[in-house]
């Protein structure tokens, strides 16, 4: 019985931390409830007040940090308390808040963790001179992140010249490439980043034309198989040395939708269109 007291209680003030109703001196004083469940209910709170969420960012919980990290309304300050946790998880956390600014993505760029200057790498926001860091970053993984998410154009150009092919694939699939960054990666000396383009990005027609007679019989399968392959580009294909790109290339073929007939209009059926209750024509 005194288990069910105790969970009842719990519950009850878990329940009051998540009250909108409840105050801010209210929420306060929860913040150094004993239950782990109360603190983290009133740390996920956009509404908390800065003085519930300071000593919350400092808490000895990891799943309380997390939910302070997370927070729209934490500060800047507990942000980049939180940036530079022991816990991997609050970490990330701080990456994925739109409180994230300036300031804290400065803190990540050069973080020990990869998995966090991965998560900024990605970040659409992402400064120019930051960019130009991770761009020599030591993860291969690190460079390939920002390159499959840049929308900078010196970054992109910057990462072309990568030694890595895991890195030149992320921007073979990367949507921002200008016509001229696709050509140069349509020339990579890299199959495997070749193949990559082919199937993510539509290509100018004199790159397509090259690519037809690739010494890579892969790549010339992953452009007959390739949902932005130009069916014309598809058709000549189908003619292949290899067999198996030819037989890729007669699998993935579209036919057309047959266009109408001249004068011909599309039967309407026994019904008036548009009628209440459907009646018939008599």
């Amino acid at each position: 019985m005194g288990n069910q007291r105790a969970a009842g209680d719990i519950d009850a003030r878990v329940a009051l931390a998540q009250d909108r109703t409840t105050g801010p001196d209210e929420l306060h004083e929860l913040a150094s409830d004993p239950s782990v469940l109360v603190r983290a209910a009133v740390a996920a709170r956009p509404d908390a007040p800065a003085t519930a969420l300071r000593p919350l960012a400092r808490d000895r919980d990891r799943t309380v940090r997390e939910a302070v990290a997370r927070n729209p309304a934490t500060s800047q300050g507990n942000l980049l308390r939180l940036v530079t946790d022991t816990d991997r998880r609050v970490r990330w956390a701080v990456a994925a808040n739109p409180a994230c600014d300036a300031r804290v993505r400065q803190v990540m760029v050069t973080a020990q963790d990869k998995e966090l200057r991965g998560l900024l790498a990605e970040m659409p926001e992402l400064e120019p001179e930051l960019a130009a860091v991770l761009v020599g970053d030591a993860s291969p993984e690190v460079r390939e992140r920002l390159a499959r998410h840049t929308y900078d154009t010196d970054t992109i150009a910057a990462l072309l010249r990568d030694r890595t092919v895991r890195v030149r694939k992320g921007l073979a699939i990367n949507e921002q490439t200008t016509a001229e960054q696709r050509h140069l990666l349509a020339e990579d000396s890299s199959p495997d980043v070749r193949a990559t383009l082919v199937r993510a990005v539509e290509l100018a027609e004199a790159d397509l034309r090259a690519l037809l007679t690739d010494r890579s019989a892969e790549v010339r399968r992953s452009m007959a198989m390739s949902e932005v392959t130009p069916e014309h580009i598809r058709r000549e294909l189908e003619n292949d040395a290899d067999e198996t790109v030819a037989d890729e290339a007669r699998r993935h073929h579209r036919a057309p939708a047959p266009a109408p007939r001249a004068g011909h209009r599309r039967a309407l059926g026994t019904r008036f269109p548009g009628r209440a209750g459907g009646r018939t024509a008599q």
